[in-house]
């Protein structure tokens, strides 16, 4: 079992501040400007759910990949995460996740075609929550 520690501090207004014993960083957060009193260019509760879903996907694509030898130069993940409204609760209904990824060796298309979606089966926030995670992946050469 392990243990993640993330505490938070009230800075005022609809803002405040997470950090972590185990952590050098710490990251402003505040309501999101589509709410009331919401607060611009600050890293939002919705923001940080959908961020924690696109790196479990690329940290368990990474260890995947390399146990398969794939080789690639770059990859990169934009994310979007759907915010609606279910049986009258704010839900994030669905994470959509687009995975680039430029390969040494077009070849290997099938094969990264593959961990892509093993990826996505095996990353543990998005089999620990509700929403729908859908992948839209590009893979080049």
């Amino acid at each position: 079992m392990h243990h993640y520690k993330v505490n938070l501090n009230w800075t005022g207004d609809r803002k405040g501040e997470i950090s972590s014993p185990d952590l050098e960083s710490k990251i402003n957060v505040a309501t999101p400007p589509e709410f009331p009193k919401g607060i611009p260019g600050i890293w939002s509760p919705e923001h940080l759910f959908t961020a924690a879903v696109n790196s479990c996907f690329m940290t368990t694509f990474l260890a995947i990949a390399e146990n398969s030898k794939l080789e690639y130069t770059e990859f990169s993940c934009e994310s979007e995460g759907l915010l609606d409204t279910v049986d009258g609760k704010y839900l994030m209904t669905e994470i959509l996740l687009r995975p680039k990824l430029k390969l040494v060796n077009i070849a290997d298309k099938e094969k990264a075609e593959r961990i892509f979606l093993k990826a996505e089966k095996a990353c543990l926030i998005s089999n620990s929550i509700k929403s729908t995670t859908r992948l839209a992946g590009e893979i080049t050469h």
